[in-house]
């Protein structure tokens, strides 16, 4: 019993995380948010929190995730910039295996930000995540074979609002750190920030 006992509270003990498991902080285009997980690691391996709703909601993420996603890209691979308007999503994004250049870019009608975007590395190694607010889009190119993608959605698939901005509109001029991307036919074939007819309007 008194095994038992001890079983019970040094299971306890190596479940009680450090109450800031996550830190939350802003990029230079408002409303992306960059995070970072407190990794508890050993020569057994890790363990972080990817998602807590309390620091979530206080860090001001405050939107219901209602749908996860899991891509893998060969290196090369670019997917975006990918929105839906309307039926907008909020993208919390994170790379479990290999690296990839993630990209945010402000495409609300009226925003101070419109046109803006932010991009950095995500991957394995750094474990950080990107928070893609509604009305941003979004996009990402693979810099290792076999990088996956894991992505939370605040709103469903919703194919009709499905929509894209062409990945190198030079109104945006996003500096992706590969010159000849393998795409997709949509995406080659995306129209630019300019030409696009529908988008979000900022409020």
């Amino acid at each position: 019993m008194r095994n038992e006992r001890a079983h019970r509270n040094n299971t306890a003990n190596e479940l009680s995380y450090h109450p800031r498991a996550l830190n939350i902080r802003e990029t230079t285009l408002p409303g992306v948010l960059l995070i970072e997980p407190k990794v508890h690691g050993d020569d057994r391996g890790f363990f972080m929190e990817t998602y807590r709703l309390d620091l979530f909601r206080a860090g001001g993420i405050t939107e219901p995730f209602v749908q996860d996603n899991h891509s893998r890209s060969a290196r090369g691979v670019l997917r975006g910039l990918h929105y839906q308007e309307p039926n907008a999503q909020g993208k919390l994004v994170r790379c479990t295996r290999g690296a990839i250049f993630d990209v945010a870019v402000d495409i609300r009608r009226g925003s101070p930000a419109f046109g803006k975007w932010f991009g950095l590395e995500l991957s394995d190694a750094n474990r950080r995540m990107l928070w893609v607010p509604p009305g941003f889009a979004h996009g990402f190119c693979a810099m290792e074979d076999g990088s996956d993608l894991v992505y939370k959605c605040t709103t469903f698939y919703d194919q009709p609002s499905d929509r894209s901005i062409l990945w190198n509109d030079p109104e945006i001029g996003i500096e992706w750190p590969i010159a000849e991307p393998v795409l997709s036919g949509k995406d080659a074939k995306a129209p630019s920030l300019t030409e696009a007819d529908v988008l979000p309007i900022y409020s």
